[in-house]
């Protein structure tokens, strides 16, 4: 049989069956579009929720604390030390206080974290208004959304407010607290999220008071070259008594609980999809048993029994890709306006806007091929029929 002939057939044969072979796409459409949202909502969560604590920094950073013991302290003779370690780029120190700051009238407890602006990539940190600090200048400070709730100010006004800082200082009188006051007022230049419920205040070591030396570190950011030389810095810091943790290792957790819930999100939608599948089956039966006549006359004429399977097999196939291509339309369609009414519901509560739905092109790509592979499998049993019926029973057949 000719090519042209093939697709001639197909086409009529859809032409005088539209209403029952468009609900047998859209049933496989629908299926489809289940599928998909379902798996990009896996997606979209991953990629949030990875945007919020991950730079490309933090995926090559450790994190270096002292341990409970106190055996080892974290100070500048251990950093120059960690920063001579082979496959080191780049270490960034911050050293964390209590304290207080006052706007206005109103005053806030906080914590305040001395910290050169190269920490905050290492950390994962990008602010969400303004900027980050310049090392060399003091008087800037980079202030958390809580802070500035405490304080009454907006975050979009926020920048260029002017504070003042105490911070407590327990380490140069051991058992006693010593209040000292930040010199000068200081100019909030950014606003970061912020991981805690407490009002942060970030600013460079520059503002520490003259002849202040911080004698031990909370936390020190070590990165490496390229991620080959993770293992192997972590193993050398670990040999000089610190605790050591990489966020990369967080992000790989992550990944395989998002797979997981991916994959059980994706069988909810499978079980749509099979539905479908044997709606599509119970369609081209049914055509199967209207069309043995013509299936006898064309055997008579000259078509060979593979010609009829083909062209059951064609039908079946053309169902499962339209069915695919309405599927991802229906899917994307769908999605985007679920993320747009979240959006504006998670405006009106004071959040951010996210992307709830992501579609990797791979996977669209699968779930096409994935609907025509089942439009494939729903036409084999039917077309099988087609191709070994006798010619003279079909032409009998009423």
């Amino acid at each position: 049989m000719r090519y042209l002939d093939f697709f001639y057939i197909i086409f009529q044969g859809f032409q005088t069956r539209k209403s029952r072979l468009s609900f047998t796409i859209l049933s496989v459409a629908i299926a489809i579009s289940a599928v998909l949202i379902l798996v990009s909502f896996g997606y979209g969560l991953q990629s949030t929720l990875l945007s919020k604590i991950t730079t490309s920094e933090s995926l090559l950073t450790l994190d270096v604390t002292p341990t409970t013991s106190g055996a080892v302290v974290l100070n500048d003779a251990a950093v120059a030390k960690m920063s001579k370690i082979q496959g080191v780029d780049k270490v960034g120190t911050q050293a964390s206080f209590t304290g207080q700051t006052t706007y206005s009238s109103v005053t806030s407890q906080i914590q305040l974290y001395f910290g050169t602006a190269g920490i905050f990539p290492l950390q994962g940190i990008s602010p969400a208004v303004g900027h980050i600090y310049d090392d060399a200048k003091s008087g800037e400070i980079v202030a958390n959304k809580v802070l500035l709730m405490l304080l009454g100010l907006n975050q979009q006004d926020a920048v260029g407010k002017k504070v003042s800082l105490l911070f407590d200082d327990a380490i140069t009188t051991p058992g006693q607290t010593e209040e000292r006051g930040l010199p000068g007022v200081f100019t909030i230049v950014g606003v970061i999220d912020g991981g805690s419920s407490a009002g942060e205040v970030y600013l460079p070591p520059i503002n520490l008071p003259k002849g202040f030396v911080v004698s031990s570190y909370q936390l020190v950011k070590i990165k490496v070259t390229d991620q080959s030389q993770l293992n192997a810095v972590r193993a050398e810091v670990v040999s000089m008594g610190y605790g050591v943790s990489a966020i990369s290792d967080v992000v790989d957790q992550a990944n395989k609980i998002f797979t997981v819930v991916q994959i059980t999100l994706a069988v909810f939608g499978i079980v749509a999809l099979i539905v479908a599948a044997i709606g599509l089956v119970n369609t081209m039966t049914i055509s199967l048993l209207e069309r043995t006549s013509e299936i006898g006359i064309m055997r008579a004429i000259g078509a060979a029994p593979k010609d009829i399977r083909r062209i059951f097999l064609g039908e079946s196939v053309l169902i499962g890709f339209l069915g695919g291509i309405s599927g991802i339309v229906i899917g994307v369609v769908l999605s985007q306006i679920i993320n747009w009414l979240f959006n504006i519901l998670a405006h009106s509560l004071g959040g951010s806007s996210v992307q709830l739905f992501v579609y990797p092109l791979w996977f669209l790509g699968f779930i096409l091929g994935l609907s025509t592979v089942v439009g494939y499998v729903g036409g084999m049993w039917p077309a099988r029929r087609a191709a070994v019926m006798n010619p003279l029973e079909a032409l009998r057949y009423k």
